[in-house]
């Protein structure tokens, strides 16, 4: 099916305009489109990277001609002063379109993504773990679920020390830290993290501390025989939004100013990193959520004018993360796993009791392996 029906070239071979059947219209620079060709001088055929840097196109590239095929589907493009014609799928440009008009006020979050708190949230995305090895299917529209809503559960793991090597290699590679290629959440005494302690944790992002932060967080449970301990999610870039309804002021200052966070272990572990409590990109789409009492470092980036109004956002911003209303909490038998996008979703728990046991193990995975897999559905 055509998406357009006719196109012809303005701007003194600057640009094109193409008209759609629905009596819209969209334009193209003559540069970005040279820049996109897909011909085989252009791009590799096999990986489709670019064989020609900015500087290889002229600065008065422009179009000569532009024609329309019969069915509407491929647009013809002639360029000038190196003469070079190529041909562009309808439908990619359509994906591609950039001549959109832009609020560049609003903060908005990838349309790729679902917002939820306690009430939106109908049910947890899950999946067992024999289920997700054996079905693609369903692996791929679980996988969906963890990238739209941040986090999900795995029901039936194996009940094995190093089991969540397993569960990250069924969409990436794991990340490895200074903990190891995975690491055990246990009480210990002396404890060189509060996480290996029996106490409550305030929601938070792992490690922004570290710089890139991880960016999937694992958890699996081996061992659940204490009181307590139960786990909480909480998604981040609904706090935000909140946030910004409740105190533009507020959430300006999060995003104007960056946090320090440190932490110091054993062995040489000296760790630092400095990220706005909310990041936006340049064109205020939210990008991620940095948050961790336990890890903040003294804030001194900020003017001093201003630290006391952006201690009053930190804790607006804390009350509404620790509202019992923003928490999906669940517990976590021997068996369970749950996933976390740590750039978005905040993870907690309630203090458990010293009597029985508690094992967690966890790992860390790149966001890019999950997406990657997703849109290859490379499984």
């Amino acid at each position: 099916m055509s998406l357009f029906k006719s196109v012809k070239v303005i701007n003194s071979g600057k640009a094109i305009l193409l008209s759609r059947k629905n009596g819209s219209q969209i334009r193209y620079h003559s540069t970005w489109l040279r820049d996109n060709s897909h011909d085989p001088e252009t791009r590799d055929k096999n990986n489709g990277q670019r064989l020609i840097s900015i500087s290889d196109i002229p600065v008065n590239t422009y179009i000569e001609s532009a024609s329309l095929d019969k069915k509407g589907k491929n647009i013809t493009v002639k360029f000038l002063p190196k003469k070079k014609q190529v041909k562009f799928s309808s439908s990619w440009l359509e994906f591609h379109a950039y001549d959109k008009k832009r609020n560049n006020s609003k903060v908005w979050i990838d349309p790729d993504l679902k917002t939820w708190s306690k009430n939106s949230l109908k049910r947890i995305p899950v999946i067992n773990y024999k289920k997700a090895k054996s079905n693609k299917k369903l692996l791929l529209n679980w996988l969906k679920s963890l990238h739209y809503y941040g986090f999900a559960k795995i029901t039936g793991c194996e009940k094995k020390s190093g089991t969540v090597i397993k569960i990250a290699k069924l969409f990436g590679y794991v990340r490895e830290t200074n903990y190891g290629k995975w690491f055990n959440v246990k009480s210990k005494t002396n404890a060189v993290n509060l996480a290996y302690t029996n106490l409550g944790l305030q929601a938070h992002t792992d490690n922004p501390y570290r710089d890139p932060v991880p960016t999937i967080q694992i958890l699996h449970c081996l061992k659940s025989s204490t009181k307590g301990g139960d786990s909480k999610v909480v998604d981040g870039f609904n706090a935000a939004l909140r946030l910004k309804k409740e105190s533009k002021k507020c959430f300006d200052l999060l995003t104007k100013y960056t946090s320090r966070f440190e932490f110091k272990g054993k062995k040489n572990v000296h760790l630092k990193s400095c990220f706005p409590m909310i990041a936006l990109s340049p064109d205020k789409k939210l990008t991620a959520i940095h948050f961790n009492n336990r890890s903040i470092a003294p804030i001194r980036d900020i003017p001093y004018n201003d630290m006391l109004n952006y201690y009053k956002a930190y804790r607006k911003f804390s009350n509404i993360i620790d509202d019992p209303k923003m928490a999906v909490t669940f517990k976590l038998n021997p068996g369970d796993c749950f996933l976390v996008d740590n750039t978005r979703v905040l993870h907690a728990r309630t203090p458990y009791s010293s009597k029985g046991s508690r094992w967690l193990q966890g790992c860390y995975a790149d966001k890019d392996g999950l997406l990657s897999t997703i849109l290859t559905k490379a499984l």
